[in-house]
């Protein structure tokens, strides 16, 4: 074994393991016993708010159900779920961040198309309100996107449905100042792609994985799974980090960061891309990836008791929610887990 080898897994071996530290605790769960895929979902008042989404409610996609997404949003108050009303329209697959005034929505889609809408949802006096925001200069789905300085970053995704092509465009729109407009900045380097995740540490905005849209020898796009992953800092532009140790997309976005880490949830590796038959598929990786952003440094350490993909992630009470998500292709949970770390 070569030196270089030796030294690389020397520091490898020095990343902080804190996801063999978490400890998970089951939420109740959603009252819509299928659960949704890309959900919006965050904080108001103390409260958890989980809004739109999408599942197959006649069937699974392999027997020909068509998936249907919701405009109902979900509130969870002293242990229970109830309806607390309806977004402008059915949405899903949009990019949802926490703020002290509520939460922020921005983009997603139907059946039928992607949208540049972003709100705000917020409980005022009980009642849930929604605040119209600036739309994005286009529509776009399954892009990422966090909050930090009063300002919403938003990355990648896609305009069009289907998995057309995807976008390297870098959007920000600064939330706290009344008739603000977004502002295009320096695109992301890389690939462009959908489904990555994004976090947010010491003023900078991270992006990690998510999938490149390449054409097959069918002439169809097909997904290409990333490691990369890229630092922007406001003044400074983008910086390349270390590649992950695998690829990952549809990471439960933000990452949070916690215990000096940021935590890359399960997601999907690629490796069982067109499992067949489907109806077998037999769930995505529990593996929890960690980055050291000091050291530059990745691991993969302990595992979630769940794998939960396409799903937000949001800070609640010391911890952090997963509200949801997708447990295999066509298959979701309505199961509401949180963790913390120890």
């Amino acid at each position: 074994m070569n030196r270089l080898l030796l030294l690389a897994m020397a520091a490898f071996s020095q990343a902080p393991a804190f996801s063999a530290g978490l400890h998970w605790e089951a939420l109740p769960p959603l009252p819509e016993k299928l659960g949704y895929a890309a959900p919006f979902a965050g904080v108001s008042g103390g409260v958890l708010l989980v809004a739109g989404g999408a599942n197959f409610p006649a069937g699974m996609p392999w027997e020909g159900g068509a998936k249907v997404w919701s405009d109902k949003v979900w509130l969870l108050k002293e242990g229970t779920w109830t309806e607390a009303g309806r977004l402008p329209g059915p949405r899903a697959y949009g990019v949802s961040a926490g703020t002290p005034r509520g939460v922020v929505c921005a983009g997603g889609s139907d059946a039928g198309r992607h949208f540049p809408d972003c709100f705000r949802l917020a409980l005022r006096d009980g009642r849930l309100t929604v605040e119209p925001l600036p739309p994005l200069p286009l529509p776009l789905a399954n892009h990422c996107g966090a909050v930090f300085g009063g300002t919403l970053f938003i990355a990648g995704g896609a305009e069009l449905p289907g998995e057309q092509d995807a976008s390297k465009r870098f959007f920000a729109l600064d939330l706290d100042t009344a008739g603000a407009a977004w502002k295009e900045l320096e695109p992301l380097p890389g690939p462009a792609r959908i489904l990555a995740a994004a976090g947010v540490h010491e003023g900078a905005f991270f992006v990690f994985g998510g999938a490149a849209l390449e054409s097959g020898p069918s002439g169809k796009a097909g997904r290409r799974y990333l490691r990369d992953a890229w630092r922007y800092s406001p003044g400074t532009g983008w910086t390349p980090l270390a590649d992950m140790p695998r690829p990952l997309a549809a990471v439960p976005s933000p990452a949070p960061f916690a215990g000096g880490a940021f935590l890359l949830l399960p997601g999907d590796d690629g490796s069982l891309a067109g499992f067949a038959p489907a109806e077998r598929h037999p769930g995505f990786s529990r593996a929890i990836t960690q980055y050291d952003s000091v050291r530059d440094l990745w691991s993969v350490s302990g595992e979630a008791p769940v794998a939960r993909v396409t799903v937000p992630c949001f800070a609640w009470k010391g911890g952090f929610v997963v509200p949801s998500g997708e447990v295999r292709p066509g298959v979701r949970s309505p199961e509401v887990w949180s963790f913390k770390v120890r």
